[in-house]
């Protein structure tokens, strides 16, 4: 299985015996709970030897869409930590969002604060003021998502034959919001030209649609 640590990163490690019904870790090592544990090197992989529930959102989260939208976040996490690389920042981003996943009745609405704080976490959050393109302030006009591009640009920088999603001074202050820490200004409530321009960054910088969101986009359709 595939841990995040507070004191290693992310490692691989094997638990031997967990599927047998009699195993001392049966029921502790589930997806997304937190564990204190106890483990040693092996050749190849290490091996838990015991564990100890912290938490356990597992019951809450085995709803179709809590399940997914948690899938989501780990796989994000999983793709971009190095392993053995300690990141107690993305831990303990984690752990909040998996807590808000298992108490939401609309736990797809965690994914824009989730996905714009780990790219600030990573060093690839973009600026809001300025054209990522010239460097020029965005000012109060209409400015441009460009994925590619990793952020804001502002007309002059725009490619007349690219259609680019258009994004208004309001949706800049809301996506200033959704990343900012704790007790700043912050907010769960993306407007929906964010979440659509945290989207297209996220999937630009991974290189791919993250195979949970696709299970998400499933859900939606009628």
């Amino acid at each position: 299985m595939t841990l995040l640590t507070t004191e290693r990163g992310k490692l691989d490690a094997v638990a031997k015996g967990v599927r047998r019904s009699g195993s001392h870790l049966a029921g502790r090592l589930e997806f997304g709970n937190e564990c204190d544990l106890s483990m040693h090197r092996g050749r190849s992989l290490d091996v838990i030897v015991a564990a100890e529930i912290i938490s356990a959102p597992w019951i809450d989260l085995v709803r179709p869409e809590r399940f997914a939208v948690a899938s989501l976040a780990i796989e994000l996490i999983d793709a971009f930590c190095e392993p053995d690389l300690a990141v107690p920042g993305i831990y303990s981003l984690l752990l909040g969002t998996l807590q808000a996943v298992a108490h939401s009745d609309a736990p797809q609405s965690v994914i824009p604060r989730f996905s714009l704080r780990l790219l600030e976490m990573l060093g690839l959050g973009p600026p809001c003021d300025d054209c990522v393109r010239c460097g020029g302030p965005l000012g109060p006009d209409v400015a441009f998502i460009d994925a590619q591009a990793g952020g804001f640009i502002d007309e002059r920088c725009r490619e007349r034959w690219r259609d680019l999603p258009t994004i208004t001074l309001e949706d800049r202050d809301n996506f200033r919001s959704v990343g900012a820490d704790r007790g700043a200004g912050a907010t769960m409530n993306a407007r929906t030209a964010v979440a659509r321009a945290i989207d297209e960054l996220m999937t630009h910088h991974l290189g791919r649609r993250p195979k949970a969101g696709a299970q998400l986009a499933e859900m939606a359709q009628p």
